[in-house]
């Protein structure tokens, strides 16, 4: 059935011109069709009265005007305009019906536009039109029990049994099935094995996501799981309780190197081999720290960019007005500039010499998934043993990492969509990294929370989440850009 938009909408429409302007103000602005469009969509995406160039421009749909979100609303009201359509993810809003409008005429040619461009953006959690295919069509007459992701249904969700101190692996495991673009792809059955699938942790991952998801209630146990990690890193194998962080770091090296066994060594155009790995493990929690070295003589700056899987982040206190501490400060902490000690002593290219430099982190690339490793175990040298530090730290549900990344990226003359949306939580109950017990929250789409505690789920809220201590913190890229 075909879906239409409002009365205003289908008076727009009859006018076939509105259509076609429509759809090259789509094809210009949004997904950029051709290198010429994006210089157009670059050098004209801006607020025609403050100059701001984002991040939430309209475009008006009866006259030629951009404006951000207050000056679209006051060009609308003064000059009588009903519909205008964002350049972020090419939405209609209707300004007499103060709200976003779905038509499925304008859908077609917004997804016309997408498939020429091979290149659009997409929000966490969207949903998209699904059109089956007569193979598809044939298997569903005889599967038509459908399973529906409601607060009371239970897809995704299952318990795992401790096998004696597991909790380190079980609240990874939550954390990585809940993950919304792995599910998507391990769901999809994208992996194809080329070695022995009983000892291939790739394909023991791909057949946890098919036992979450298949509806199921009853407790699963990984103990296939924990002797293919034993396997591979010889520093887990024991009964012992280990630290969820270095089990989560483990877990992806070992499907990064179980991928790279698979897959033939990608080729750049000069025939080297290229240093970005396009296995779906780099490509959801791999991006690329960027590390500048300041020459304090002659202000040479030496770049490195190293890839990073996951941020550790300082807990100590670092604010001093006393205010508690937040993943913001954290962070902040973690990309300021440092004054090396007179032992780093850099050799600067330029001045041919030891000098004393500065060293400032910022982010080169960002990841799909940022995990956040908020470092509460250290040494401490008067007790001469590892201390827990309980030092409360706040985090948001939704993050924006512009301001940490580097600068040459912030300074681009187009804006691009940085935020993250928290998924899953990891907490350690206890004083001790070798004692204690780990738990997780993790988000059942966009509304539901669940603390997964072994084998025992039971339902939970935001404040709850946001409440709780914080050990390892997930979060999804809120807007993904396909090529």
């Amino acid at each position: 059935m075909s879906l239409v938009g409002c009365s205003h909408l289908q008076l727009y429409k009859k006018n076939p011109k509105n259509k076609e302007s429509f759809k090259w103000i789509h094809a210009v602005f949004v997904v950029g069709i051709s290198n010429k469009c994006r210089k157009t969509r670059i050098c004209n995406s801006y607020c025609r009265v403050c100059k701001k160039r984002g991040p939430y421009l309209h475009a008006c749909l009866e006259c030629v005007f951009f404006g951000c979100m207050k000056h679209i609303r006051e060009h609308a009201k003064t000059h009588k305009h009903t519909l205008t359509m964002d350049l972020i993810y090419g939405q209609i809003h209707c300004n007499l019906c103060g709200d976003y409008i779905y038509d499925s005429d304008m859908e077609n040619i917004m997804k016309e536009n997408k498939m020429q461009s091979g290149t659009f953006r997409k929000r966490l959690f969207e949903s998209t039109s699904w059109y089956p295919t007569q193979e598809e069509r044939s298997h569903l007459t005889s599967k038509t029990k459908k399973i529906c992701i409601t607060p009371e249904s239970t897809i995704g969700l299952r318990g795992l049994i401790n096998l004696g101190a597991t909790c380190f692996m079980n609240c990874i495991v939550q954390a990585l099935m809940h993950t919304p673009l792995l599910r998507d792809y391990f769901l999809t059955e994208c992996h194809k094995c080329k070695g022995k699938p009983e000892t291939c942790i790739v394909c023991e991952i791909s057949e946890l996501f098919q036992e979450f998801y298949r509806g199921a209630t009853v407790p699963l146990a990984l103990d296939h799981l924990l002797h293919l990690i034993w396997m591979h890193a010889k520093y887990l194998a024991d009964y012992k309780q280990h630290d969820a962080h270095e089990f989560l770091v483990a877990t992806l090296d070992v499907l990064h190197h179980h991928y790279l066994e698979s897959m033939p060594p990608p080729k750049s155009s000069n025939g080297n081999v290229d240093e970005k790995c396009p296995c779906i493990i780099d490509k959801i929690f791999t991006g690329g720290l960027q590390k500048d070295v300041v020459c304090q003589i002659c202000n040479g700056v030496s770049t490195t960019v190293d890839p990073i899987s996951n941020f550790s982040l300082d807990v100590s206190p670092i604010t001093s007005d006393g205010e508690q501490p937040s993943l913001i400060d954290c962070l902040e902490h973690y990309t300021r500039v440092e004054l090396l000690d007179d032992d780093d002593k850099i050799m600067c290219s330029k001045c041919q010499s030891l000098q004393t430099s500065t060293l400032q982190q910022t982010i080169k690339t960002l990841p799909i998934v940022a995990s956040f490793h908020l470092k509460r175990f250290q040494y401490s040298e008067k007790v001469e043993k590892i201390e827990k530090i309980s030092t409360s730290i706040t985090f948001p549900e939704m993050l924006d990492m512009t301001p940490f990344i580097g600068r040459a990226k912030k300074e681009s003359p187009f804006p691009s969509d940085n935020r993250y949306t928290l998924f899953a939580v990891i907490n350690h109950l206890g004083n001790s990294m070798n004692e204690g017990h780990y738990i997780a929250y993790v988000r059942q789409q966009q509304d539901f929370w669940y603390k997964c505690d072994d084998h025992v789920i039971t339902r939970a809220n935001l404040e709850e989440v946001l409440n709780s201590e914080g050990y390892l913190l997930f979060y999804h890229k809120h807007v993904l850009s396909y090529e």
